[in-house]
């Protein structure tokens, strides 16, 4: 497959659960567009979010969504965007990277908030100053002749109603020129879009590796191998604690998992201890999928938002306790190697936020996984 050098656009395609009409700049401009809203993840006082935003029109350079919360809930985080929040009513803009969404294309952003009492979704939803209802308009819009579909969710804590499949594990790693299955395990970091996964994949041998997870490629700039597990606001004991990981392990069979997992834990004020007895449950369910599976587990990149003035110093702890917990778990058959992504990374200019990392960071990130990964399937 013919390669690209990385330009990050930041844009995927969504499914319609809400859609509606936004104002056409001209007359002759046509406009539309799809917004899907979900519910990640929750816990007692807190959620995670998914936003992906569809553009059915002509291009948008420059893009906001507004909506107003039900319930008094409050955007604590936002990643792939800068947030306002007046009461109730939110404002999510671009962020310099992913303002340019094209005809069909997709701009997709997530957050962490808090709640008390109930969390419904928002009943509405506003791009470009005009409420999203449905359809595509090549003159100014008048006001829809249906109501809105109500945006559904994902609920966070209920468990696959179905079966996974019965699977009998394979005992053996791939032999020699064979693909061997990749799955990037983590949170916002790993995806969302996650654009040094697709930079990661452009460095490996193509024939070599296949990528897996349950959910697809995020817009990166090119065409990329780029399905994955990284699930925006997840935390890790979250992920552990409800089983989440067996059901996307029986669906993909990995040979090898990439893990960094840990930044929504660390922001919630999870205790190290917590945290890594998470990452045990994780280690067994992959072994359980498959006895010789080579886990590579970061020390997560370091984090220094402007809300969470502990967080440096909780990564770190969590990083510094990372290493003697994998030499306990570490065995020949299915061994735990760390790789370090905390050493030389710089929040001021390897993120855009304090937290998530900007073009400079991808690089960095990809770098530090690579011999790791190439290791792993030699």
């Amino acid at each position: 497959m013919h390669r690209r050098r990385l330009a990050i656009l930041a844009v995927a395609t969504t499914t319609l659960v809400s859609a509606g009409v936004i104002t056409a700049g001209t007359a002759s401009a046509a406009a539309g567009c799809q917004v899907k809203y979900t519910i990640s993840s929750q816990w007692p006082g807190g959620f995670g979010a998914a936003v992906d935003v569809t553009n059915l029109g002509d291009p948008v350079n420059g893009w906001s969504l507004a909506f107003t919360f039900g319930a008094g809930q409050t955007v604590t985080q936002l990643w792939n965007g800068s947030v306002t929040q007046s009461g109730s009513a939110v404002t999510v803009r671009n962020a310099a990277w992913n303002n340019a969404i094209a005809t069909g294309g997709a701009a997709s952003f997530g957050f962490n908030g808090s709640w008390t009492g109930s969390n419904p979704v928002p009943a509405s939803f506003a791009l470009n100053g005009v409420t999203c209802t449905g359809g595509v308009t090549p003159t100014t819009p008048t006001s829809p002749t249906t109501a809105p579909t109500t945006p559904t969710t994902t609920p966070p804590t209920t468990t696959p109603t179905t079966t996974p499949p019965s699977i009998t594990p394979p005992t053996t790693t791939p032999p020699a020129g064979s693909s061997v299955k990749i799955m990037a395990l983590g949170d916002s970091i790993t995806g969302s879009p996650g654009c040094w996964r697709a930079l990661l994949w452009q460095m490996l041998p193509a024939a070599r590796v296949d990528f897996v997870g349950t959910l697809p490629p995020q817009g990166c700039g090119f065409t990329y191998d780029g399905e994955n597990e990284g699930h925006g606001g997840f935390l890790a004991t979250g992920v552990a604690n409800q089983d989440q990981l067996v059901g996307w392990l029986a669906a993909t069979h990995p040979d090898v998992v990439m893990m960094h997992f840990g930044t929504n834990d660390v922001w919630s004020n999870i205790p190290t201890s917590t945290i890594l007895a998470a990452f045990t449950r994780l280690v067994g369910q992959m072994r359980a999928s498959k006895p010789t599976m080579k886990i590579l587990v970061a020390q997560i990149i370091p984090m220094n938002p402007s809300t969470c003035a502990e967080c440096a110093a909780r990564v770190v702890n969590l990083n510094t306790a990372i290493p003697a917990w994998a030499s306990s778990l570490s065995t020949t058959a299915s061994p735990v190697t760390i790789v370090d992504q905390w050493t030389g990374f710089n929040t001021a200019t390897d993120t855009y936020d304090g937290v998530h990392p900007s073009n400079a960071g991808d690089v960095k990130i990809a770098n530090r996984w690579y011999p790791a990964v190439s290791a792993a399937i030699s």
